[in-house]
């Protein structure tokens, strides 16, 4: 089955020209004990993509129960009727959408990440971003040999994921960068997670995978928290808060937008005129979108960047309901959303055959 990854019209390399200062600390002191604990843990946990996951664990791409099909279908009220070979065909393109979408964004991080040992003006932050780096690598390992070994279908980068990303990687001040990318892109993707092990049940080899990358997502989200903390609530001026609240509102618009699937419509035969709409607007597809933002809400609180305005576009993007969830640094495990439980029980009593989704612990 074996299929290498999809290129984006751009090709296989793409150069962004980067702007950050590296910074020395020779004083080597550390000032936050709670990044030095979590370097500590992420030393711990580190795992082997390579021996630590059961890749002999056969994938049936298109594998899916059909009282699980009628129960989504049930509670979803697609536009059309879809035959069983179609249905099975979109469950293939959209994991692999999903996936691949995970791994580029994790290529984004790896990248990131390295920025920040260099631009980190504190030695226990370059001390967990080094870890971090290594994290990352894996990440993008295992999600590589899972699409090209075990789907054989993958997708080049969504334009919108691409656009933040770019915007992150040129950025020189290393504050944004660890807004845009542990805060933001990163705490989208720790709620993505979630959701794929709800949606996937009976694929063992996924499960594992994505428990893995939680554990070590959930880490990376707290010490963008934990280093951002001081700097927004103490430090920055009013002006240049105004200009981080201005792109937590552009960022969390791109990457709601980024959800919407539109590439895989037109690929399995699907009217992306019928389709889209329905993804835009359906209530149930709306707030299958705001989950992914539970993560998000609750640290940008902690943070100091829940403000007025922030808060009015996340009201009307019906997202601002996560505030009061516990922030990344208070969170022992990586919680479900309520939300995501009140889509089980509808799927439950509608027929579906799923496993309760769980937390999942961060040891």
């Amino acid at each position: 089955m074996f299929r290498e990854i999809e290129l984006p019209t751009s090709g296989a390399r793409e150069s962004i020209p980067t702007q950050y200062e590296a910074v020395f600390d020779w004083e080597y002191k550390f000032r936050r004990e709670e990044l030095v604990r979590l370097y500590e843990k992420g030393k711990r946990l580190q795992w082997n993509a390579s021996t630590d996951i059961d890749w002999s664990i056969d994938v049936d791409p298109e594998r899916v129960r059909q009282e699980n099909i009628d129960a989504f279908d049930s509670v979803l009220q697609p536009p059309e009727k879809l035959d069983v070979a179609t249905r099975r065909k979109l469950k293939h393109h959209m994991d692999a959408w999903m996936l691949s979408q995970f791994m580029h964004g994790e290529q984004g991080a790896l990248l990131a990440t390295a920025q920040l040992v260099c631009a980190v003006p504190f030695t226990e932050a370059k001390f967990y971003a080094a870890n971090q780096v290594a994290d990352e690598a894996r990440h993008v390992e295992v999600y590589r040999r899972y699409l090209t070994e075990k789907l054989g279908l993958s997708y080049p980068v969504n334009p919108h994921l691409h656009t933040l990303l770019d915007q992150i990687i040129r950025e020189s001040r290393w504050d944004m960068v660890y807004l845009g990318m542990q805060i933001m892109v990163e705490g989208l993707a720790l709620a993505a997670f979630g959701l794929m092990r709800f949606i996937q049940p009976d694929e063992p080899l996924i499960q594992q995978i994505t428990n893995y990358v939680m554990r070590d997502e959930a880490r990376h989200v707290a010490f963008g928290v934990l280093s951002l903390e001081d700097l927004y609530t103490k430090e920055m001026s009013a002006t240049e808060l105004k200009e981080r609240e201005e792109f937590v509102i552009e960022a969390t618009v791109l990457m709601r937008d980024r959800l919407l699937m539109g590439e895989v419509w037109e690929r399995v035969g699907l009217d992306p005129k019928v389709w889209l709409p329905w993804s835009l607007r359906t209530p149930f597809m709306v707030g299958f979108r705001q989950i992914l933002f539970s993560k998000i809400v609750p640290n940008l609180r902690r943070l100091g960047l829940l403000t007025p305005r922030v808060r009015e576009k996340f009201q009307e993007l019906g997202i601002l309901g996560y505030e009061s969830l516990p922030d990344s640094t208070q969170e022992e495990e990586t919680a479900v959303p309520p939300a995501l439980l009140q889509f089980f029980f509808q799927l439950q009593a509608a027929g579906a055959n799923l496993t309760p989704p769980t937390p999942v612990p961060h040891q």
